[in-house]
């Protein structure tokens, strides 16, 4: 007699969780995560830099510069000087940035008292008549200072500022940002 063959019950399947695939979307996630902190970089680069300070005027000899933001009384700014004779001779024909600190602002008054510099009767520095190398030193512009300009200067006795003909005030399209000392 011929056995009836049964046929095998139906296991129930069992639904599968999808599961991304990681050898996939791992690299996938990298490069969007890496896209983002690039373009971050970037747009925060635009608007601000790295400066080292190797000059003695500063106190400091490390600043992020805000390249956006407008300077106030008592703040770092950094500018490049005037291509005058003495600045060349001292600093080098290739252009360099100067960072002084913000004494004097738009409106106020510049006089001198013999040696004496002052803004708004205030005296911010002393002029000396020669550089360490005897070069005769000429005395900076007084008077109210003019629209988006800056009497800048440093607590440095040899500090070379707009104290001095040769720098003068430091005006917006020379102004390459505030700074902010970091170290």
């Amino acid at each position: 007699m011929a056995q009836a063959v049964s046929e095998p019950l139906p296991v129930e399947a069992k639904p599968r969780r999808w599961r991304p695939n990681m050898r996939l979307w791992g690299p996938i996630g990298l490069l969007i995560a890496g896209s983002a902190v690039y373009s971050a970089i970037c747009d925060w680069r635009d608007s601000h830099g790295l400066l080292i300070n190797t000059s003695e005027s500063l106190p400091n000899w490390a600043f992020v510069i805000h390249k956006t933001a407008k300077p106030e009384r008592g703040q770092y700014v950094f500018f490049v000087p005037p291509a005058h004779p003495l600045v060349v001779r001292h600093f080098g024909a290739k252009k360099q940035m100067f960072g002084k600190i913000v004494y004097g602002m738009p409106g106020d008054v510049v006089s001198h008292r013999g040696a004496e510099v002052l803004v708004n009767g205030k005296v911010v520095a002393r002029m000396k008549p020669r550089t360490r190398f005897g070069e005769p030193l000429a005395a900076g512009p007084v008077g109210v200072i003019p629209p988006q300009c800056y009497f800048v200067g440093t607590p440095h006795k040899d500090g070379f500022d707009s104290r001095y003909a040769a720098i003068g005030y430091a005006c917006a399209k020379k102004i390459v940002g505030v700074g902010e000392a970091i170290l």
